[in-house]
């Protein structure tokens, strides 16, 4: 995105990926809805006096170490949905907190361990001209979703829609500690979308109320050089990660 400047480079990643065809569906909801999901060490970041929640489907693609080529056959690749807010953190850097992560890959859920909300599950993403249609069901039962946008033309984005999309760290809480991950990655090539069908369960299940707007919706065909960087407990040095 034009306003869009890499806040940190993170030098040695745990992972490399590609995160493509991805659809962003934000809503606005109340403060104190959003807040009471929260860790004590994060409080809501708003835009605008508004607290947004953002559902995005996509697809992770090629997902491997460090030093192995995205061309090489038989990486994995698989849909993810991230159902995320924004948050900050009491010394001041922005993130994302994830109130649940739908995935169709079975070993993504060890990562539990750091305390990321992982549901396996049945998910599904295709393209039909400009036509774009997410769908996935929690393998507990409990959630799903169905989400058909109509990608647009690419935009000039705005500050509301660098904010939305913008954040190079992500939070989870584990025993007892608040963890973060760095990520790196080219700016996102942003285009307008519509959403045609959106049926969702996974604020429900997260302890979300209704929203209290119409949902705002971005597409971008994605990025393909995403880096990862090891979680680690925030306040320890920060080795891996440069400062940009």
């Amino acid at each position: 995105m034009a306003a869009y400047g890499a806040e940190q480079r993170v030098r040695l990643p745990a992972v490399r990926t590609g995160w493509v065809t991805q659809t962003f569906v934000h809503w606005p909801f109340p403060p104190e809805a959003v807040r009471a999901l929260l860790p004590a060490e994060l409080a809501v970041d708003e835009y605008g006096g508004t607290v947004w929640v953002g559902l995005t489907p996509f697809v992770m693609a090629d997902v491997r170490p460090p030093g192995v080529p995205a061309a090489l056959p038989g990486l994995p690749t698989f849909a993810e949905t991230n159902l995320r807010t924004y948050v900050r953190h009491r010394d001041g850097r922005d993130g994302l907190w994830f109130l649940s992560i739908e995935v169709a890959f079975l070993p993504m859920p060890a990562a539990r361990v750091i305390g990321a909300p992982y549901h396996p599950g049945t998910l599904g993403v295709s393209t039909d001209g400009d036509t774009v249609s997410y769908a996935g069901a929690r393998g507990s039962g409990d959630a799903s979703y169905r989400l058909v946008v109509r990608r647009g033309d690419p935009i000039e984005p705005a500050e509301r829609d660098v904010w939305l999309v913008s954040r190079r760290r992500a939070y989870t809480r584990r025993l007892g500690m608040l963890w973060e991950t760095p990520v790196d990655h080219e700016p996102w090539p942003p285009a307008g979308a519509a959403v045609e069908v959106l049926e969702e369960t996974l604020t429900a299940a997260a302890g979300l109320p209704a929203p209290l707007g119409e949902p705002v919706a971005h597409f971008s065909e994605g990025v393909r050089h995403v880096r990862l960087g090891l979680p680690r407990p925030c306040g320890r040095a920060r080795r891996a990660v440069e400062g940009g």
